[in-house]
């Protein structure tokens, strides 16, 4: 490993920590130094850290976090770019839980780490003129994507408390981070929540961002999953669960599929639901015909898929669970390669590539997933105690992202496996199958987005988020509603925002 030292306007020290002697250094620059070193040093661990945090280095700490080598992380209690980047970026990687590493593309030159290889990828994307921080944003920000694995990370330090006051990005700073690295129409909406939610016309700023060139993702080298040094243990046992409602046969070919696995599941878990009083089992096959496994059938009148998967989660006993559909189709050796990749990578959750017939799968390499399969993922089952199917989001949208986010803030990441393939045959008896109507549907002023929606964002979504995503959801409602006048749709959509605030909030009140 290599430790880079520096005050946040140049470079104070470098030394080579694995035979403890300081490497002479021309360049003042951190970044350039950083890709000097890279550069001499493909194979080591590039460490960065303010000289306040020298002796604060938690070391072990570093060492467990590259078990794989396309991983980028940094640890800070303040964030470089102002939080208003919330305006633009729509994922779970803006609002950080700090106590726990959480996947992230926001960097600091607090302290951080990268292996030299993964680094060198970004030297012709990067400009040494540029600050630290700026760099290593984009450096992140560039790489997700594409494979390299970002961070925050508390374990890099021994005392997380011991924080520096950084470099902090401005107004302008931001405008041309976002030209140089999103899509253009994103500055100008940037522009637009300024004057709407903080009443500043940063005309000028906005008009010298349009003149920075954007920093091309495709272009990258792609980064790659390096070979783990945990061993695989082939005795590790795989659960999967199944909610089901009026979709025998499609569950069946499904069983069918499970049954000719190379690695067969310890238990299948059904959870059938029939909302008829009354009403019995179709799924007659689960006890007439044989199967490799044992089922643990369960069947319910209470239907909604938040309740299903939560009695499910509570049967599984193998190590790993298999959240399935029971629309899905796949090939005999999925489980085995499951149950290799994860233990392979040290992954304790992923998702898997479900696609529909004659849909193509343009990802290449596994990623840092912004979302969350509720049919087509796989968790390591000693975290599914901390975390559940939020049944306020019953009958409603977002139940999966909101398991995601709560992944995340226990300190899992989701990754995204394109080499895992499950066919989605979206049944024709699709949906949610049986109408539930929600008690907000027939009032006067009709909330807007849906109550579960605004839930699922006041939940999971920093402020400024939330505030991007109304103005987005303004323009996008304007083409498909019936008011054309600017002046009353804008009234009407105030209305609707503030009655999904309304029940949104009775939602919360609910399941407390």
């Amino acid at each position: 490993m290599i430790l880079l030292i520096h005050d946040n306007q140049k470079v104070v020290q470098i030394l080579d920590l694995d035979k403890n002697i300081e490497i002479k250094n021309l360049f003042q620059n951190p970044i350039r130094a950083l890709f000097k070193i890279a550069k001499k040093y493909p194979e080591k661990i590039l460490i960065w850290c303010h000289e306040s945090q020298k002796n604060n280095l938690n070391f072990d700490g570093i060492k467990a976090s590259f078990h794989i080598k396309n991983i980028m992380c940094s640890y800070s209690l303040e964030q470089y770019l102002p939080l208003q980047i919330g305006y633009v970026e729509d994922s779970p990687f803006i609002k950080i839980n700090k106590e726990v590493r959480y996947p992230t593309w926001l960097m600091s030159s607090n302290v951080g780490a990268i292996c030299a290889s993964q680094l060198l990828k970004f030297m012709d994307k990067i400009s040494i003129k540029e600050s630290f921080d700026y760099a290593l944003n984009s450096i992140a920000k560039l790489g997700m994507p594409n494979g390299l694995l970002c961070y925050s990370e508390p374990n890099l330090l021994k005392d997380t408390t011991s924080n520096i006051k950084s470099e902090k990005a401005k107004t302008t700073t931001l405008f041309k981070f976002v030209k140089q690295h999103y899509k253009t129409r994103w500055v100008l909406l940037l522009l637009l929540n300024f004057v709407c939610y903080e009443n500043k016309f940063s005309l000028f700023t906005f008009l010298k961002s349009l003149f920075y060139k954007k920093r091309n993702c495709q272009t990258i080298i792609k980064t790659e999953i390096v070979k783990s040094t945990i061993q695989t243990n082939s005795n590790k046992t795989i659960d999967v669960i199944i909610p089901t409602i009026g979709r025998k046969h499609f569950l069946y070919g499904v069983l069918m599929d499970l049954s000719n696995q190379t690695l067969l599941p310890k238990q299948v878990i059904i959870v059938e639901q029939n909302p008829e009083p009354n009403s019995k089992s179709e799924l007659h096959y689960l006890s007439s015909q044989k199967w490799p496994f044992k089922i643990v059938h369960k069947f319910t009148n209470q239907t909604g898929v938040c309740n299903a998967r939560n009695l499910a989660l509570r049967e599984v006993t193998a190590d790993f669970v298999y959240l399935a559909d029971d629309d899905n189709r796949f090939v005999a050796n999925l489980l085995k390669s499951i149950l290799y990749n994860m233990q392979n990578f040290k992954f304790d959750v992923i998702t898997m590539s479900y696609l529909q017939k004659n849909e193509k799968e343009i990802h290449k390499q596994p990623f840092q997933w912004s979302t969350f399969g509720a049919g087509c993922s796989v968790i390591a089952t000693k975290h599914i105690d901390f975390v559940s199917f939020d049944k306020a989001l019953e009958f409603g949208y977002g139940e999966d992202v909101d398991f995601g986010m709560q992944l995340r803030n226990i300190g899992l990441d989701v990754i995204y496996f394109p080499n895992l393939i499950i066919e989605h045959l979206k049944a024709p008896i699709g949906g949610f199958r049986v109408k539930f109507h929600h008690p907000w549907e027939k009032k006067e002023v009709t909330p807007k987005p849906s109550p579960t929606v605004m839930y699922n964002r006041l939940k999971n979504n920093s402020k400024s988020q939330l505030l991007g995503y109304k103005t987005v959801l303004f323009f996008k409602y304007y083409k498909t509603q019936s008011i054309k006048n600017p002046i009353s749709y804008l009234k009407r959509f105030r209305e609707q925002w503030e009655q999904s605030l309304l029940w949104a909030n009775k939602l919360k009140n609910s399941i407390n």
